[in-house]
């Protein structure tokens, strides 16, 4: 089974949380991490996928263009996805600096798409996905995991 990690970074920083979530995903016997930016994705890497998370940075509020772009172009694919895994996350430049609306963009295409929709568990911070200022510190890594393990986790009580 596969949990697609999807992500845009310009700065890296969207792309290290990205790697620790996908840390989390492999850590759940018989499930894959397929790590991708949004200019590698493919549609079979969607329908392949049991789960995506998606991350952004948060740009005026919302995700970045090239992810919405993708969400956006991949449309026709809506009922394939339908009852699979969508979670998010994102990253800021300041604290208050859009990471929750950010990150319900993505869920809200999510959505749309049919997914049945996951936050971080409550361990993490029992919110809308996992989410960092700056470069991910420890503790947000340790969330990360955390996020991609209910993820997939998730997906295998649905695969049942």
């Amino acid at each position: 089974m596969q949990i697609l990690v999807l992500y845009y970074s310009k700065g890296g920083n969207t792309r290290k949380l990205a790697e620790a979530i996908a840390s989390g995903v492999e850590k759940v016997d018989g499930v894959e991490a397929v790590l991708k930016r949004t200019d590698e994705v493919s549609k079979t890497d969607f329908e392949n996928a049991e789960g995506v998370i998606a991350g952004s940075p948060v740009y005026f509020g919302g995700m970045a263009a090239q992810l919405k772009q993708i969400l956006d172009d991949y449309v026709s694919i809506r009922r394939k996805m339908e009852g699979k895994v969508g979670a998010a996350f994102a990253t800021s430049g300041d604290p208050t600096g859009g990471k929750e609306t950010t990150m319900m963009s993505i869920l809200q295409a999510f959505l749309i798409y049919g997914m049945v929709i996951v936050g971080d568990p409550l361990s993490a911070t029992g919110h809308y996905g996992t989410a960092c200022v700056g470069a991910p510190e420890e503790k947000d890594k340790k969330n990360a995991v955390k996020l991609g393990q209910r993820v997939a986790e998730t997906a295998k009580i649905l695969r049942r």
